[in-house]
């Protein structure tokens, strides 16, 4: 297939089952990262990602990995971890960091997580992005801190009742895990349907990841998207906490 290239200024994406079947999802190239344009993607279920080098490439893979935060699986051995009172969960308070944790090298200690695909996308202009996004409210991080050090995280975008997940990071056992369970429990209380995960991978189907197709993910995006729920600082800090104690 030719590519369709993106208009620079003024990016329109073409339909999302237009996308390549090989490489799965590959829909755009082109256009630019700017707040609107990566909001108008993600509404539309499609998310930047590229290399250093390559243009902005657009994807909307089908099947698309996805987690229900009512239904995140958590392992008899993660129950033990989530009831230890040595680490502190956090919102927002370090999410440059985050995303520079999940662009940098991973840890040995999160095997799951030390492959060079899953973080040689995040280039300098993803970073710049992204925080873009957080200033203006889109974007948010949920961190795992132990000791004061901050040991494991992620990253994503709210969009209505949906949370887009970007990245996660490790520098201790479980530290990501515990992060995507806690916030799944949040989300959860705030009233969020679903964690796009976009693609997936061993470390989110221990967390009860599925994969659903194109079509289902688009059409609950298309219905949640346009909901108002706040985002759970509040939550994530105090009630779901306890809910593990």
């Amino acid at each position: 297939m030719q590519l369709p290239l993106l208009d620079p200024t003024h990016p329109v994406f073409p339909p999302s089952n237009t996308a390549a079947l090989e490489p799965n999802g590959l829909l755009a190239g082109g256009g630019n990262l700017e707040v609107d344009t990566l909001l108008k993607a993600y509404r539309q279920g499609v998310f930047p990602w590229f290399e250093a080098g390559q243009p902005i490439l657009w994807w909307s893979p089908d099947p698309r990995a996805v987690v229900y935060p009512k239904t995140i699986h958590i392992a008899r051995s993660m129950a033990k971890s989530l009831r230890r009172d040595d680490y502190e969960i956090r919102v927002d308070s370090a999410f440059e960091d985050v995303v520079r944790a999940c662009a940098g090298p991973r840890a040995d200690i999160d095997p799951d997580l030390n492959h060079p695909e899953n973080h040689s996308w995040i280039v300098p202009e993803m970073i710049t992005a992204y925080c873009r996004l957080f200033n203006a409210g889109y974007a948010h991080s949920i961190e795992c801190w132990q000791n004061g050090k901050l040991m494991g995280g992620l990253y994503g975008l709210a969009i209505g009742g949906v949370f887009c997940g970007e990245s996660m990071f490790s520098r201790g056992p479980n530290t990501s895990k515990l992060a995507l369970i806690h916030l799944a429990k949040a989300l959860d209380q705030a009233g969020f349907s679903l964690i796009d995960c976009q693609i997936p991978n061993p470390h989110l189907t221990t967390l009860g990841a599925t994969e659903i197709s194109r079509d289902t993910f688009l059409d609950i995006l298309n219905r949640e998207q346009n909901r108002d729920i706040s985002w759970p600082d509040a939550v994530v800090f105090a009630t779901v906490a306890e809910s593990f104690r």
